[in-house]
């Protein structure tokens, strides 16, 4: 087995880990910065809440139901930016997007995506990369409500 068929399986099994235990799932009512996102192609849907605090990340919560891509994405996203500046946060939903819609040319800064990276595959299935991002598309809108 190569390395990369290798990581391929390591990656499928943190991507099946974090929608079997998700980080950050929790309620959301009553939360000022909040969104809710919807993927009709599979019946995908998360809605995220965010506090800010001096300009960070002060939490992250999301519920949702769907596919073991949207619900492991919405998990790796807690580890990415719970405690992160509001402006690197922006640019970090830019480069995800980025990466999902390359095709597979292009892959995640383990340093600043840590578990996410697992997502880098993802990005190969245009039909999947509308999972991948649901989340991350709830995290803007709900930025955007600031």
């Amino acid at each position: 087995m190569t390395a990369a068929a290798g990581s391929g399986g390591l990656y499928q099994e943190l991507i099946l880990d974090h929608s079997r235990t998700p980080e950050g799932r929790g309620a959301t009512d009553g939360w000022a910065l909040r969104a809710h996102q919807v993927n009709p192609t599979c019946g995908d849907e998360v809605t995220l809440g965010i506090r800010v605090e001096d300009d960070r990340i002060a939490e992250v919560r999301w519920e949702g139901r769907g596919c073991a891509i949207s619900q492991a994405s919405a998990s790796m996203l807690v580890g990415v930016v719970d405690g992160a500046p509001v402006p690197e946060v922006v640019e970090r939903i830019a480069e995800f997007r980025a990466v999902m819609r390359g095709r597979g040319t292009l892959q995640l800064d383990p340093e600043a995506f840590g578990d996410a990276v697992a997502l880098d595959g993802v990005a190969r299935y245009v039909g999947r990369v509308k999972c991948a991002v649901l989340p991350w598309t709830a995290l803007e809108e709900a930025l955007a409500g600031r």
